[in-house]
């Protein structure tokens, strides 16, 4: 079975795409290539979850499972937001990495298995989960995010119905004592919790 693209090192032969997009009202390119998730097109839960995203230029991103970066640099251009953005795919960040001198953007990207390098805390996080990752993982980047946002601090993840919105909500309650449906789109659901200060 060939490696998927939540795996550190993706076995699939490079297949690279150039992709011009507007994002947040941003003209936007970005490289993407075979092994990071979703290559030729930027995903319909992605920009559901961006046209929910309102920040305060200045404000601090955690950004987890940033894949090649659309969300989380979209963010730091339109909104001038400080971001951080972590993946385990070294393909993914390698290519954030270019996407992010490529649009002129500042970033902080390394490589964190979730949270695992990550220190500090943040005004926001904001994840579009690893589904196939598996449930284990997607709670991992929820109750996660607890401690890593400051107080009144939110985390917001976009996640689709049948792949698992309900525990997943249900999970963000637990962790945060709170959880609004933002928005509902196409199956795809906009979860957010507040870390109550």
């Amino acid at each position: 079975m060939s490696k998927m693209y939540f795996d550190v090192n993706p076995d699939a032969a490079h297949d690279i795409h150039d992709l011009a997009v507007v994002l947040l009202g941003q003209k936007m390119n970005f490289y993407t290539d075979a092994g990071v998730f979703s290559k030729k097109m930027i995903d319909y839960g992605s920009q559901v979850l961006l046209s929910t995203l309102d920040f305060q230029e200045g404000e601090s991103v955690l950004d987890v499972g940033c894949g090649y970066g659309p969300i989380g640099l979209s963010l730091a251009k339109a909104q001038g937001v400080a971001v951080t953005m972590v993946d385990v795919n070294e393909r993914a960040l390698d290519l954030a990495q270019k996407n992010a001198s490529r649009n002129g953007v500042e970033a902080q990207i390394f490589s964190s298995d979730v949270y695992e390098a990550v220190e500090g805390v943040f005004d926001h996080v904001i994840s579009n989960p690893p589904i196939r990752a598996g449930k284990k993982v997607v709670h991992q980047v929820i109750t996660g995010s607890f401690e890593h946002l400051k107080p009144s601090g939110d985390l917001t993840i976009v996640i689709q119905k049948k792949q698992g919105a309900p525990s997943a909500k249900a999970k963000m309650e637990e962790t945060f004592g709170n959880c609004e449906t933002v928005k509902k789109d196409k199956g795809y659901y906009i979860l957010r919790s507040e870390k109550e200060s």
